[in-house]
């Protein structure tokens, strides 16, 4: 449970409508500086001896601690001994909404946009009750009055396309992510993230040029976004303008050398994405080189129609065949636990369109396979 999302309200909104005895004076200045265990040790046990502001710090505490039916506890006293205060109504229905009550936190949001209606936050985290409901027209409605008061943050921005990919209107969603690019401002993570889904969007529609200048966008906003690297390599491999895929790829091994590649991408990355019949293929390359022991290189998945892998093609780096002067690589596949040897080698000059008419001649059964073991 994240609790980041959540900006701290104490900084951003002004003078409240507490008393500011001298306890919670101090419990302020300990959630300025974060010290939620002394707020909660030194103030919880005794709530009855509390103010609503006091009693409202305590319950923040819990909040950051993900502690959360103590929070609600601490946030119901508050309301109770003051119940025209926005925040714990606010902080109430965050809790509520990471504990999956929606209708109860929809109740709470309310509340504290009566009390103060200029506050994005309340706007967006009504949003997110609705959004969690599947009420999307209602959380779309939030969303959109949060972007246009002060300070909205980037969650209703980001939610936003998220609302309209739901309601599986495409199209005002791209509309709604070319909106962000003009109002987030540049290199923010919501600006990169909405460029990245704007060239995913134009790459599955087939809109490669489009696709290339949102992939572009992102590299500029982010040098460091490795996956829009990949994209952007998939995109010129389909546009067969592989001289402009290069400096991406080398990046790419550049970055791996620096250890900044992680997860998924930590060991390779998809440069290609094709059909053949009713299969999808996906090829992906490897980052190892050497010259001592075999090892895979570029790997073509066959995926079956549900996306699972029925088998893979992939070159296999022989130290045998070098040895005796022959190619680098060796065409090989591998199904279940068979392996296959095709007998058709290749070396790092190799086109990539020979290659991939290689593989689909292999997928059609024109190439018998020199030799199969398990």
């Amino acid at each position: 449970m994240n609790r980041i999302i959540v900006t701290i309200l104490l900084t951003f909104l002004g003078a409240t409508a507490f008393a500011q005895d001298s306890t919670t004076a101090v419990l302020q200045k300990l959630t300025d500086s974060k010290q939620f265990d002394a707020v909660i040790g030194q103030y919880a046990p005794a709530p009855e001896r509390l103010s609503a502001a006091a009693l409202y710090y305590v319950g923040y505490a819990y909040f950051m601690k993900q502690e959360d039916d103590s929070c609600l506890k601490f946030m119901d006293l508050s309301i109770a001994k003051d119940a025209n205060d926005h925040r714990p109504h606010f902080i109430k229905g965050s809790t509520l909404n990471y504990m999956q009550q929606f209708d109860q936190a929809i109740k709470c949001f309310k509340a504290a946009i009566a009390l103060k209606p200029d506050t994005a936050e309340y706007y967006s985290g009504l949003g997110d009750a609705y959004y969690n409901l599947h009420l999307y027209e209602s959380a779309l409605e939030n969303y959109k009055t949060a972007r246009e008061k002060n300070s909205p943050g980037e969650r209703p921005f980001l939610m936003v396309p998220q609302v309209y990919f739901s309601l599986r209107q495409e199209a005002k969603a791209l509309e709604a992510l070319h909106y962000n690019t003009t109002k987030l401002p540049r290199g923010s993570e919501g600006y990169t993230k909405s460029w990245f889904n704007i060239g995913q969007i134009e790459s599955l529609s087939g809109n490669y040029d489009k696709a290339e200048t949102a992939f572009l966008a992102v590299i500029q906003s982010d040098s460091s976004d490795y996956h829009a690297y990949a994209k952007l390599i998939q995109v010129y491999y389909h546009n067969k303008t592989y001289e402009k895929a290069k400096v991406y790829r080398a990046g790419l091994y550049d970055a791996h050398k620096q250890g900044r590649l992680k997860e998924n991408m930590e060991d390779m990355f998809c440069f290609d994405q094709f059909k053949w019949k009713d299969k999808s293929i996906q090829a992906f390359e490897r980052y190892e080189e050497g010259s001592k022991r075999i090892y895979n290189k570029q790997i073509f998945y066959v995926l079956d129609s549900i996306g699972n892998v029925d088998f893979t093609i992939q070159t296999e780096y022989s130290p045998i065949s070098v040895e005796m002067g022959g190619p680098k690589y060796i065409l090989c596949g591998s199904k279940g636990g068979t392996h296959f040897n095709y007998g058709i080698g290749f070396n790092d000059d190799v086109k990539y369109d020979d290659l991939k008419n290689t593989v689909i001649n292999i997928l059609e059964k024109r190439y018998k396979t020199a030799a199969d073991n398990k």
